[in-house]
């Protein structure tokens, strides 16, 4: 079921300080989630100036303005991962009143921004930055959640069809949630198994050495995806392609090698038709702005170059996964996709088991 076009995919992990809140103070982090806040409109810009249709998958506390509102908008039911620290819900006592006096863990008026843009998607990072591979943890538990996340968004007017996994952590148990709570959309993972969905203590240094060599040189292939990635269930997988890694000053001399895996890929995608996925976190950009700003602008003078000369187009999680749709209700018989996606999602669940 191969595209007449390539697509191109951008989500955003957006997170502020509750997507660190468990690793990192602050204070720690103070540059980056500042830096953030100042880039996001810079990334809007850009992205009108190239078109691009973007995926800013966001953690539901960051809907509210006003700590009360928060607050009242919590769920009952709450995580309960075996290491307390994990959960977001601990980490109140550091919270401030409102936006202007805590920038950190608010951020109505960045959503604001967004919404009012042109061609950008709003969608979700579950309420609190929930960690479903996690001990402790309960589907239940993340149907609060994420139920919570809905209707704090349509409190705004915002209506949640597509969703980004904290850390890439879910189970078919969690996708079913999704569904049942009309979130349909989700970005899976690369299907190399350095990438797939694990738990935080299984994440260790031979995956992490993997993935990062694999950002500089062609380890394990271009991550390009097909359509048709929908899952029995319900649940459309528009599986992700590459993290762009932030600048490094100290791997700056590679800095072109990351950037051409990027565009050779890209390439690769649009000669065969076939789906690009790139993702990052704003807060990635809040330090070194200028670096990564221009590296992305060059990426995306390359989808520029692809659009003309093959008629690549840029569409957000939700667009895609509506051809998606559409493409299997003219093909009801083809079952290849569904075959692959429901492996993918078995591989989920026997690796949550393990951990």
């Amino acid at each position: 079921m191969a595209a007449l076009t390539g697509s191109f995919v951008i989500s955003l992990d957006f997170e502020l300080h509750w997507g660190v809140c468990d690793v990192l103070t602050v204070d720690a982090y103070r540059e980056n989630l500042l830096g953030a806040r100042r880039v996001i409109p810079r990334l809007l810009a850009l992205f009108d100036e190239f078109g691009i249709h973007a995926t800013w998958a966001t953690v539901g506390f960051l809907f509210f303005g006003r700590r009360e509102d928060l607050l009242a908008a919590l769920p009952p039911t709450r995580p309960t991962y075996s290491d307390p620290g994990m959960s977001s819900y601990n980490h109140f006592d550091s919270v401030g009143h409102d936006e202007e006096a805590d920038p950190f863990h608010f951020a109505l008026s960045l959503v604001e921004q967004i919404r009012r843009a042109p061609h950008q998607e709003v969608a979700t990072h579950t309420f609190s930055h929930f960690y479903c591979m996690e001990a402790g943890q309960t589907p239940d538990e993340f149907r609060a959640d994420l139920a919570a996340c809905v209707s704090a968004a349509r409190a705004i007017g915002l209506e949640l069809s597509s969703i980004v996994f904290p850390r890439n952590q879910f189970t078919c148990a969690h996708l079913d949630v999704c569904a049942e709570l009309g979130v349909v959309v989700y970005r899976g993972t690369e299907r190399a198994w350095p990438y797939r969905p694990a738990a935080k203590h299984r994440q260790n240094r031979l995956r992490r050495a993997i993935r990062l060599a694999d950002s500089y040189v062609n380890l394990l292939g271009y991550h390009d995806t097909t359509y048709g990635a929908t899952l029995e269930r319900g649940m459309v997988n528009i599986p992700a392609s590459r993290f762009l890694r932030p600048y490094s000053r100290r791997l700056r001399a590679l800095e072109p090698l990351k950037e051409r895996r990027v565009t050779n890929a890209m390439s690769h995608a649009a000669r065969r038709g076939t789906i690009y996925h790139l993702w990052w976190h704003p807060h990635n950009f809040g330090r070194d702005s200028e670096e990564n700003l221009a590296s992305l602008r060059r990426i995306l003078g390359h989808f520029a170059h692809l659009a003309r000369q093959h008629s690549m187009r840029s569409l957000t999680m939700a667009e895609l996964a509506a051809e998606v749709r559409a493409s299997q209700r003219r093909a009801p018989n083809s079952h290849l996709p569904l075959v692959r996606s429901n492996s993918y999602c078995v591989l989920s669940l026997i690796s949550a088991a393990r951990g």
